[in-house]
């Protein structure tokens, strides 16, 4: 990947996002934007696709009127049966225009989904089990999306930052800026166009939450070049001014989900957001028409998860993580798949040279001995990110049993990982990871009151939530 002289052009990250340029992908790593898209979603679509927008404009079970609409009716698989034309000739015309083609990916994948789970949530609210969903795509549907795929280089099928999520906000007031009441969606499948609702709450919390990355990408590039030339004062910097005080700030966006989105109403928007692999809606896979290249074969892709984000992922990486060799870190791995290349290139890159320079063990002082404050000051600001990166999946289990393990009895998670232990396998990880690491620096005696704190929170943590996995195990027969 060349040089880290120049760490932002080696890397790869923006300094300008370029937000005018049509020709680059909606989503490039930047240090001003993060991992947000480069501009705002485009949200109107060219007159050629009024077809679409009518009915997505119809699609969400309360309308931006505050009428039902199509979902509430159980109508809109005949509605896109019958009203709405292949349009992919269209998208060719439009092509060279990238973000437009983003646009266009998040527009087609929530109408593929509300098509493909209409049956389910049909049956969700007559307090039914899901059963099985439409598993045959119509090629007004599946032709478009392939090809918006195709050259946005994601799935063709709903994925979290191209579609659900990072690039499905308006602003309300452009010259506000991205606070949290400034946000509204584009798109929802339930009550999500109210920015009251907790569909909204549950997406706009997300965006929030990444709008401080561009603070984390900044400070993992000058993490990276201050180690290459083994200036520690420099590296320090990097881990506390900046991607310290990023991850708590996003830690911070995230506890805001309890009072933005309500635990017990997450299920009912939820149904919409499962993908097809590992799902009893989808044992068969689906069937997606008027695709040459798959002759006829069915298709099985993940659903939307904010595992797929790539913030907590460039922490693993940088810190070097090691996580289990389980069949459920084989699913992470898998996840990977799910993001915006320049993403995944961006947290590959982070992890290659972590390994190649040996960022960690200079970091923690094991290539030689280090006394000096400064190299304390390292392993403590280590143990602090690791800290956060703890506190993020600590909310994020906490999220799972209060709005997915105490609502519902359906085994899996909607990117098709299994809900009880996944999530635990992650967590484990990272405080397996502190402790390990607390105990090589010669614990607190060594590194103060406060990263005792912290570990003594470490091993009740650990406790608790072996007891956590084992009850909900126990209560659903899970081996």
């Amino acid at each position: 990947m060349g040089s880290l002289s120049n760490p932002v052009t080696s890397l790869n990250v923006l300094t300008d996002a370029k937000p005018d340029d049509t020709s680059l992908p909606a989503f490039m790593v930047s240090t001003t934007r993060g991992f947000l898209p480069r501009a705002d979603p485009i949200v109107t679509l060219p007159p050629e696709f009024d077809p679409l927008e009518s009915i997505l404009q119809r699609m969400p079970v309360k309308t931006a009127s505050g009428e039902p609409g199509l979902l509430a009716e159980g109508k809109l698989g005949n509605v896109v049966l019958s009203e709405l034309p292949d349009l992919t000739s269209h998208i060719d015309k439009y092509a060279p225009n990238l973000p437009l083609m983003n646009a266009l990916y998040r527009d087609y994948s929530f109408l593929l989904s509300a098509f493909l789970l209409e049956p389910c949530h049909l049956r969700f609210i007559k307090d039914e089990p899901y059963g099985l969903a439409r598993d045959v795509l119509p090629a007004n549907i599946a032709r478009p999306i392939k090809r918006c795929a195709e050259l946005t280089g994601f799935k063709p099928f709903m994925e979290y930052a191209g579609s659900y999520a990072l690039y499905n906000y308006r602003l309300a007031n452009p010259p506000s800026g991205l606070s949290y009441p400034n946000l509204r969606l584009i798109r929802a499948f339930e009550h999500g166009l109210d920015p009251a609702s907790s569909e909204a709450g549950f997406v706009l919390v997300h965006i929030a939450m990444v709008s401080h990355s561009p603070l984390l990408v900044s400070g993992c590039v000058n993490a990276i070049s201050s180690a290459t030339s083994r200036d520690r004062s420099r590296f320090n910097t990097a881990l506390g001014e900046e991607m310290l005080t990023a991850l708590r700030n996003i830690n911070r966006s995230m506890e805001t989900m309890w009072q933005k989105s309500k635990p017990g109403s997450y299920t009912s928007f939820r149904t919409f957001i499962f993908g097809i692999t590992s799902q009893s809606m989808f044992p068969d896979g689906v069937l997606y028409e008027g695709i040459e290249e798959y002759e006829g074969e069915r298709q099985s892709f993940r659903g939307e998860s904010g595992a797929n984000d790539s913030m907590i992922p460039l922490m693993d990486s940088l810190l070097s993580i090691p996580m289990p060799e389980t069949p459920l870190t084989e699913i992470l791995k898998d996840f990977r798949q799910y993001r915006p290349s320049n993403h995944r290139d961006f947290i590959k890159y982070v992890a290659e040279r972590q390994d190649e320079l040996g960022i960690k063990r200079w970091a923690l002082g094991e290539e030689e001995e280090e006394e000096e404050e400064e190299g304390r000051e390292t392993r403590r600001l280590w143990l602090r990110l690791l800290d956060q990166v703890r506190e993020f999946r600590w909310r994020h289990w906490c999220f799972a049993r209060e709005y997915i393990l105490k609502q519902t009895s359906h085994p899996t998670a909607t990117g098709g990982s299994p809900i009880v232990t996944w999530l635990p396998n992650q967590l484990g990880a990272v405080l397996a990871e502190m402790e390990k690491i607390y105990g090589e620096s010669g614990g607190g005696g060594k590194l103060g009151e406060e990263i005792e704190e912290i570990m003594d929170l470490v091993g009740r943590q650990r406790e608790m939530l072996e007891k956590e996995v084992r009850k909900f195990c126990e209560e659903r027969g899970v081996n």
